[in-house]
């Protein structure tokens, strides 16, 4: 299966591009669940960018402490006034780059990673409660919600031996929810080789929401709803950099999951039509010849039609 990459690449490229060849741009795209971004510098500044950013669940996030995270991650290039209509604005000065290598490469690809640290802020939220609630010996931590898409929530809750955090996701075809539960089965089976078995635990549910979330109003009475959990336990972010990865990784799951039901529809389709070429061929070949006789008249010449 394809793993997908947290950072945007339109980002990555166009200033990869402009850092190179300075020019004047204004570029407006969307990444998955709907975010959105505007790329641009003025003829007056080329050397200027500014990078912008709208994303639906921005004041869920700022409750759990997002512009901590990018005041980090981003220092003086975060504006504290935002661009009108976005969320959250980066001034990016060409001239004030690394030198050209790998230190510019991973300074580009950072703030191409400017989403993945925004929806950072519930996870290291999470973390965080967990080790507290875990020296105390008892507790639970607040149920943190994303609403990062219309009808599709993030859930986040830390206890003191783990951290769960649960999917809610539509399934707009009954085929979806067919291939959806053939996937997640194998997530289950998988943890049962030697090599995985430290994966995260893996549950998955129809209709019925786990126990965490079932206390919540308004949540969704429908076979279209799957309810997918993670169980993270502390060897999952014992450290910065492999709770970094955890929440790279587990960001995407959503975008994860369902391009893969998308590219499984695609390939049935396509070897659904080759078979039904290769029928089509042998049908072809079964029909029978039409015998051709010749009719004579009485004095013996052909007659022709």
């Amino acid at each position: 299966m394809i793993l997908l990459e947290a950072h945007n690449y339109i980002i990555q490229t166009t200033l990869a591009d402009k850092a190179i060849k300075p020019s004047s741009l204004d570029v407006q795209f969307v990444d998955f669940d709907g975010v959105r971004f505007r790329l641009s510098a003025s003829s007056d500044r080329k050397t200027v960018l500014l990078l912008s950013m709208s994303i639906r669940c921005w004041d869920e996030l700022v409750k759990y402490g997002v512009h901590d995270i990018l005041k980090r991650e981003y220092g003086n290039m975060l504006r504290s006034d935002p661009e009108p209509e976005y969320n959250v604005s980066l001034d990016i000065d060409l001239e004030q780059l690394p030198p050209e290598g790998e230190e510019r490469d991973a300074f580009i690809k950072s703030i191409a990673l400017i989403k993945r640290n925004a929806l950072a802020a519930p996870f290291e939220l999470a973390f965080a409660a967990q080790k507290q609630l875990e020296a105390a010996g008892q507790g639970q931590g607040d149920l943190m919600a994303l609403h990062y898409r219309d009808e599709e929530v993030i859930y986040v809750q830390a206890s003191p031996d783990r951290v769960t955090v649960i999917f809610s996701t539509v399934f707009k075809e009954e085929t979806d929810r067919i291939f959806g539960k053939v996937f997640l089965q194998e997530f289950v089976d998988a943890r049962r080789l030697p090599t995985i078995q430290s994966a995260p635990q893996v549950l998955y549910t129809t209709r019925e929401p786990p126990l965490e979330i079932r206390h919540l109003p308004g949540l969704t009475d429908s076979e279209d709803i799957g309810y997918v959990t993670f169980v993270l336990f502390p060897r999952h972010f014992a450290n910065p950099l492999v709770a970094a990865s955890t929440i790279s990784h587990i960001q995407l799951f959503r975008d994860y999951f369902h391009y893969h039901i998308k590219c499984s529809k695609a390939y049935m389709h396509s070897r659904m039509r080759f078979r039904v070429n290769e029928f089509q061929k042998v049908l072809n070949r079964a029909k029978t010849e039409v015998a051709v006789v010749e009719r004579k008249t009485a004095s013996g010449r052909s007659m022709i039609r």
